[in-house]
């Protein structure tokens, strides 16, 4: 039975990480899902009945349906783009995982798309919508660390082949660490400082290959497309900078560390791969720090998507916008090629800032 005033979407890809989409989505009342498409007909079918989903099948199915305002793009980094304009040309709004494309031509003709046609594209991550993040940059944004000025992120692991059962995409074009897991960090790093202005960088590679280590396919050896280390310094102009590793090459797990440092204090981050977690403040004179819990309810991936639907509803401007996602794709081609060329690479694109959730703000709540 369908919700009064839910906007109704669809799912295009029916993975891994659809069933973190579909958990949630599917118990927000602001949004009802109502279709899932795959290229494998019976995967598709299989994740709607797993999560209640009345219908299923192949995307030209998804797209040709009248009930679907907004369709949320779960496909390979390659094809986000290509599937995007299909789904704009449909005449439906686009929430995209990340990255929005692989490059900056592409995210900026998918946005003028969407605009030509009165039509919307947000993106992941959403994590930064969390009450964990959201706790902090409303800490930041009331001055209790004073004016952010620096900050360090890193991600440290030994790569995702250990635990995932198709690791391959991951290591080709459009993933390594840089843009799979950089996005989160880069991401939160634009809501506390606004627009980057220009990135220094340098990678490597440790292995050629590596082994799937679990899953159907467990042995099999792949071969590694792109760095698995980058170390970067972006710059966001009036000094302000911040120094990020993204890395599948560390024996030593540190991940989901987001520091920030600014004239009256410092402020450690929960993890931006999460929606929970509390913040630690750190004060000049201090020995031990205040603990900031989380403030709001938990939830998780897809709150997004409901943030896309309210925006839309109220004409507002969505947090997690397809703008904010093309300018952190700049900033992660930025260090990519800063990288590859030895020298500084400018970052041409700006964002208007991005103020924080209000506190209490709740994806699963009501309100259409």
């Amino acid at each position: 039975m369908s919700r009064p005033g839910a906007a109704g979407v669809g799912i295009v890809g029916a993975g891994n990480i659809s069933t973190q989409y579909l958990e949630n989505l599917t118990r927000f009342a602001d949004v009802e899902v109502r279709f899932v498409a795959d290229l494998d007909l019976a995967r598709a079918a299989e994740r709607a009945q797993e999560y209640g989903v009345p219908a299923s099948g192949g995307v030209d199915e998804l797209l040709a349906r009248d009930d679907i305002d907004v369709v949320v793009n779960l496909t390979v980094p390659a094809v986000h783009a290509e599937v995007g304009h299909r789904i704009l040309a449909a005449g439906k709004h686009v929430w995209s995982e990340k990255p929005l494309a692989l490059d900056a031509e592409a995210a900026s003709v998918l946005l003028a798309d969407a605009e030509a046609r009165g039509l919307r594209v947000a993106s992941a991550p959403d994590t930064v919508l969390g009450a964990g993040i959201q706790t902090a940059l409303r800490a930041i944004a009331r001055g209790d660390i004073g004016e952010p000025l620096t900050a360090t992120t890193m991600f440290h692991v030994p790569g995702p082949e250990s635990w995932h059962p198709s690791p391959d995409f991951l290591f080709a074009l459009g993933g390594g660490p840089l843009f799979d897991m950089g996005p989160y960090y880069v991401t939160a790093l634009v809501h506390v400082f606004g627009s980057a202005t220009r990135v220094q960088a340098v990678a490597s590679t440790s292995r050629p290959t590596r082994t799937i280590g679990s899953g159907p396919r467990a042995g099999e050896v792949f071969p590694v497309e792109v760095p698995t280390h980058y170390a970067a310094l972006i710059e966001f102009g009036e000094g302000r900078s911040a120094q990020s590793t993204f890395s599948f090459q560390h024996a030593l797990p540190r991940a989901g560390f987001v520091e920030i440092n600014g004239t009256e204090g410092t402020i450690v981050l929960p993890d931006p791969n999460g929606f929970d977690g509390a913040s630690a403040l750190w004060t000049y004179g201090s020995e031990e720090p205040t603990a900031l819990p989380a403030e709001g309810p938990e939830f998780g991936r897809g709150a997004g998507v409901v943030d896309l639907v309210r925006s839309i509803r109220d004409g507002g401007t969505e947090r997690a916008s397809g703008a904010v996602a093309a300018h952190v794709l700049d900033i992660l081609l930025g260090v990519r090629d800063a990288a590859a060329a030895g020298q500084p690479v400018e970052i041409k694109s700006a964002v208007s800032p991005v103020a924080p959730l209000p506190e209490g703000w709740d994806p699963a709540e009501a309100t259409g």
